[in-house]
């Protein structure tokens, strides 16, 4: 249930913040951020995966780490029915490894490794221009991306975030048993 306007301006009025607000709707704050999926509009997190474990992982078409995406593709098919989703956020902040454009994207990912799994909007997610998101998620896991396929996974509850390096491939033992446990 929403908050009405009323306890909204209340709850501001005693120096309660955005956050406080978000946590009273429900949405934790780490996923009070609206993000574009690639031919869409924009949509929050809250509202798109209510109740999902989010593995969100910054991509790039031309690195040594693409074939990443195969086993990203494959960590989604085996766990989304238990309530897994990967986001890919594609960027151009490492090595100039992601210059196409959205349709560039898309149609590389889905022809060469049949991935099914959201895809967004391509992002900066380093710096001081970082998508908010981003800039969110280093913060709450102490750990900002320094290369491509970096990966943060959110809990189902968007109480715990953990990060997992570039070289953590979607297979390795220690991130499908952080999915287990992130799981609903």
């Amino acid at each position: 249930m929403k908050p009405n306007r009323i306890a909204i301006a209340a709850a501001l009025s005693l120096g309660f913040g955005t956050a406080a607000l978000a946590a009273q709707e429900g949405c934790m704050p780490i996923l009070d951020h609206a993000v574009t999926p690639m031919g869409g509009k924009p949509q929050r997190l809250c509202d798109a995966y209510p109740g999902k474990a989010l593995l969100i992982v910054n991509t790039a078409s031309f690195c040594g780490y693409t074939p990443q995406y195969k086993g990203l593709e494959t960590l989604f098919e085996k766990y989304r029915e238990r309530g897994l989703v990967v986001l890919g956020f594609p960027s151009n902040d490492f090595g100039r490894q992601e210059p196409g454009s959205a349709k560039d994207i898309k149609e590389f990912c889905e022809r060469k490794y049949k991935v099914q799994f959201p895809l967004f909007e391509k992002a900066q997610v380093s710096g001081p221009n970082a998508l908010p998101l981003y800039s969110e998620l280093a913060k709450a896991s102490g750990e900002a991306p320094k290369w491509n396929f970096h990966k943060y996974l959110i809990d189902a509850r968007g109480q715990r975030v953990e990060s997992f390096s570039s070289a953590v491939a979607p297979d390795d033992p220690s991130l499908v048993a952080a999915v287990e446990k992130a799981l609903p």
